[in-house]
């Protein structure tokens, strides 16, 4: 458990990043700890159980889907409430597992004289994120996930993935399709409804579509659903068809379904990179899940996942925990020189 001496703000977006701070919870839990995140059904699910300030989404990428304006003014507000939680909060430390939207918070924060941890997303297994690259020179400690990531950003490196030999889950005849917590995704949710449509897709489908996604007639459709509900569905759920997140897809692998990644691209116009294609891509060559970057494979891929038995895997996060206890507790023990605090 955390120093009570010691505040510490856990800053991740929305998705993947904040659900890598709960995977956490051994470090934080009890101690003195505020979130800032993102507004999402996640968010609030957070926010019901743990003290929690909002900031607005923002991305580079915004800039590359040709909105430089909207992105100019989300990163205007966001640099402004930022600021608010940074003073108003006064945090020693901050631990931030990125993106975009958490980047004032951690700049505030090291103005501020606040010890700076940055760990890179489990989803960067062959070099570092535009966010680790970006807030490196800002931090005290540098975490990776994959050994490539580490070498290439000259940080410490944790990897968390393991398999499972637990039995599976009892599952129910269910496809549950989800697009994540931040945004539609209308491409994925038109393929699973074309399948059900021709029959490909026997079992009942809930499709979860985000916030003004398309909503087809022939299967039931929700816009957001609560964090827990959404846990409850991926017990329940035998085939699971999700975009190339890290959180949903753990969240999936770690319940025994079975998964079809469809990652969002770039040239699309549906993300801001195409780091969703690198993860499924290593998610794939481990023999975990099936991925479709082709609307027309849709159809093999429900073949192959109901072919081949489950694979369970998770992350496990308890030798980072065990370090990031052992810093702290040095750290409350140990003020802060004023060099140190001048230190990239």
């Amino acid at each position: 458990m955390a120093p009570p001496s010691l505040r510490i703000c856990l800053a991740g977006s929305g998705g993947g990043h904040v659900r890598q701070l709960l995977d956490l919870e051994p470090f934080w839990a009890g101690g003195d700890c505020f979130f800032v995140t993102e507004d999402t059904a996640l968010g609030r699910s957070i926010a019901e159980d743990h003290d929690t300030c909002f900031v607005p989404h923002v991305a580079l990428g915004q800039a590359r889907l040709g909105a430089p304006l909207r992105m100019l003014g989300a990163a205007m507000r966001n640099m402004a409430r930022s600021a608010a939680i940074v003073f108003r909060k006064r945090p020693d430390i901050i631990v931030t597992t990125g993106a975009g939207s958490v980047f004032f918070t951690v700049l505030w924060g090291r103005l501020a004289g606040a010890r700076i941890i940055a760990i890179d997303s489990f989803a960067r297994f062959t070099a570092p994120s535009a966010f680790a690259r970006l807030v490196g020179p800002l931090a005290h400690i540098r975490i990776a996930q994959s050994s490539e990531a580490a070498r290439q950003w000259k940080a410490l490196c944790f990897d968390p993935f393991r398999l499972l030999e637990d039995k599976r889950p009892e599952k129910e005849p269910l496809l549950f399709a989800t697009v994540g917590a931040t945004l539609p995704f209308d491409r994925l949710t038109q393929m699973v409804a074309q399948a059900k449509s021709n029959g490909d897709i026997p079992e009942k489908v809930l499709a979860q579509v985000g916030t003004g996604g398309i909503r087809p007639a022939g299967m039931e459709t929700v816009e957001t659903l609560p964090f827990d509900s959404m846990k409850q569905m991926l017990r329940e759920a035998d085939i699971v068809v999700c975009h190339g997140g890290t959180g949903s897809l753990i969240t999936a692998l770690r319940e025994g379904c079975r998964v079809i990644a469809v990652p969002r691209r770039f040239d699309r116009g549906e993300h801001y990179d195409d780091h969703q294609s690198e993860i499924t891509r290593a998610f794939a060559e481990r023999g975990l899940i099936a991925v479709v970057d082709r609307d027309e494979d849709f159809g093999a891929a429900l073949h192959t996942v109901r072919a081949r038995q489950p694979v369970a895997a998770t992350t496990d996060p308890s030798e980072l925990i065990a370090y990031l206890t052992d810093l702290v507790a040095n750290w409350a023990s140990k003020p802060l020189d004023p060099a140190e605090k001048q230190a990239a």
